[in-house]
């Protein structure tokens, strides 16, 4: 069993980084030389003077980064570390979903497959979905594949977005009640509400905020409350406990199985072993990127990698 200490100088004789997701065992968040959330480690690892990049998340995150970073070594140390809502959306149903709506820009959220970004318009996250969305010059948006977040975006842009499947969710926060909320008030009466968009649209009217968990993080410090109970997955209760804040989970129940899957033995077995290189198509990974790389300009935003 290693510990933190131990994984680090692994990290270091092999000249690698880890970057971990928000979600992540406590213990990998430590050990981490990055935590964030899926696009901000895979801009990380642009930023990183690394040759070896362990990605501590779901599959589709190790699967952007080597998107990305194809000049790097990229490791997902679990393989049974998977998004089942990233799996909801396949390259059959964007296809159905694009010939029942011709002309209609398809905009696919980063929680999905390379083969599901590679037929994208564009590529976006939580944080800039509604930015991006609203920028577009069309209706219907087709949006996948959370439904929830495709209902968030709809809400805010007052735009026709069509759910892309209907069935779309993350089955972590679809087990956040509206009920579940309505006692975490009751019972922290100080605490302030912090909600992803992934969550129904119930949960999200009763929250303070609404956002990506790296929004969550930074309206944690601009709300200027003590308290918090966060609707998302509670790995984000040690983040936001490292910064100080009291977080309470709006469900115990809220828990990523596949991502406490990694742990910081699976780690360093992988760097030893070599196993989990992340390879991606040639083809498939260039239109992905395409996608995304239009999805930054469409924002005004310049990405890393003009500069790399």
């Amino acid at each position: 069993m290693y510990n933190v200490q131990e994984l680090r100088r692994v990290l270091k004789s092999r000249g690698a980084c880890l970057l971990a997701h928000n979600y992540q065992r406590p213990e990998v968040q430590d050990a981490a030389d990055f935590v964030g959330d899926s696009l901000e480690l895979s801009l990380k690892a642009l930023e990183s003077d690394a040759r070896i990049v362990v990605f501590a998340g779901v599959d589709f995150m190790a699967e952007q980064a080597a998107i990305l970073n194809p000049d790097k070594t990229v490791i997902h140390p679990e393989p049974l570390s998977v998004c089942p809502m990233a799996a909801m959306l396949t390259v059959d149903i964007v296809r159905e979903y694009k010939e029942k709506y011709p002309g209609s820009p398809f905009v696919v959220y980063v929680n999905s497959s390379a083969s599901v970004k590679a037929l994208a318009d564009y590529v976006v996250t939580s944080a800039n979905a509604v930015k991006l969305v609203s920028q577009l010059d069309a209706e219907p948006v087709l949006f996948g594949p959370d439904r929830h977040l495709a209902e968030y975006v709809a809400e805010k842009t007052c735009k026709e977005v069509v759910p892309v499947p209907d069935f779309g969710h993350c089955p972590v926060h679809a087990v956040i009640l509206r009920g579940d909320l309505v006692e975490a008030k009751k019972k922290y009466p100080d605490a302030k509400v912090l909600a992803h968009p992934e969550c129904s649209s119930e949960v999200r009217k009763l929250a303070d905020f609404v956002g990506s968990t790296s929004q969550m993080i930074k309206a944690a410090v601009e709300l200027g409350s003590n308290e918090y109970v966060i609707a998302t997955e509670i790995g984000m209760l040690h983040r936001l406990g490292k910064l100080g804040l009291r977080a309470y989970p709006a469900s115990s129940y809220a828990v990523c199985v596949n991502m406490k899957m990694i742990t910081l033995d699976s780690v360093v077995e992988s760097l030893s072993s070599g196993k989990g290189v992340v390879k991606v198509d040639p083809k498939i990974a260039a239109k992905a990127k395409e996608a995304i790389v239009r999805s930054f300009e469409l924002l005004g935003v310049e990405g890393p990698w003009s500069k790399s």
